[in-house]
């Protein structure tokens, strides 16, 4: 029999050349273009950028959630738990359902209490998830409000319903829902949004303490005060590619994309400075450097797409790094 640290030793999801297309009337959204990434257990990567540049996207295509109209290129293998490597990008809706959402991978959503039931307590919901995942459990009451602690929640939080809740309760209930079948991996899609530095803290220090227990956590916001207390990696996006990747203190210290160095100095412990310009569109982006339009370190090489080059593992896409 192998063992849950053993499961978790050889656990990894291992992105490559995901790229996503979608197809509206007149025109072709190019949301995501060749991006690879791994993330294991015991670690938090943050996935930052503007909003429009790809990464709830890239957290749809990996738990199949995208529209009919996408078309969806690359890899993502999901290796661990006990079972043969699964391709999440290929895997049948069918498979998805039952072995890996909620089991393998765990999604806390943006704006949790729209997805809560409106009639029904939290308790209510995470007992009925708790029976979903562990039919065989004789005391889900239990096993809920157990979950429920290591979300940071009380267990008389779980008899309000969701009007009842504040933001930071809601995105707890929804942790603990995400958290139910034990997943080694959790995406969580924007969680700090619409709450207060107070609320942020106590979801960060929550994300940690779960990293620090051994899961993984592929955090999706632009949040930048909040990553560099919780990511021990960093994966910039920009106009739907990498524009740069690093441990956490390399690239919030000397960032080496211009786009990054833009992103940081508009922090107000900062320069309070906002990246001048707006993003590209998705359905018309330049053959070079999609950032050139708004870069001040503009050299003719920008007239080609850059690749990701390591610079001592801290890997960025620029003909003119800072």
């Amino acid at each position: 029999m192998v063992s849950a640290d053993t499961e978790l030793a050889v656990a990894e999801l291992a992105v490559t050349g995901l790229s996503v297309r979608f197809t509206i009337p007149g025109a072709r959204v190019a949301a995501v273009s060749d991006v690879s990434f791994t993330v294991c257990p015991g670690e938090c990567l943050a996935l930052v950028g503007e909003s429009g540049c790809g990464k709830s996207v890239l957290a749809a295509a990996l738990l199949g959630f995208l529209p009919a109209n996408a078309e969806v290129a690359g890899h993502a293998i999901l290796s661990g738990g006990g079972t043969p490597p699964l391709d999440l990008l290929t895997a049948p809706d069918r498979v998805l359902a039952r072995t890996v959402r909620g089991r393998r991978i765990g999604l806390v959503p943006q704006s949790p209490a729209a997805h809560l039931t409106p009639v029904r307590t939290a308790r209510a919901q995470l007992e009925e998830t708790v029976r979903a995942h562990h039919p065989a459990l004789r005391r889900p009451r239990e096993h809920a409000e157990a979950v429920a602690a290591r979300a940071g929640l009380n267990p008389s939080d779980l008899d309000r319903y969701p009007h009842e809740l504040s933001g930071g309760m809601a995105q707890r209930v929804a942790t603990a829902l995400a958290l139910v079948g034990d997943p080694w991996l959790l995406i969580a899609d924007e969680p700090t949004t619409g709450l207060d530095r107070a609320l942020v803290d106590a979801l960060v220090g929550e994300l940690r303490r779960l990293v620090d227990d051994g899961h993984a956590v592929l955090l999706i916001t632009h949040d930048l005060a909040a990553v560099g207390r919780v990511a021990d990696r960093i994966a910039v996006m920009y106009a739907g590619r990498l524009a740069e990747t690093g441990p956490t203190p390399a690239v919030l210290d000397t960032p080496l994309h211009p786009y990054t160095r833009g992103l940081l100095d508009s922090l107000p412990d900062r320069a309070f400075t906002p990246v001048p310009g707006l993003p590209p569109l998705l359905t018309d982006l330049p053959a070079g450097c999609a950032f050139t339009p708004r870069c001040a370190r503009m050299v003719p090489a920008c007239g080609q797409r850059p690749t990701l080059a390591d610079h001592s593992g801290h890997l960025v896409a620029c003909h003119r790094p800072c």
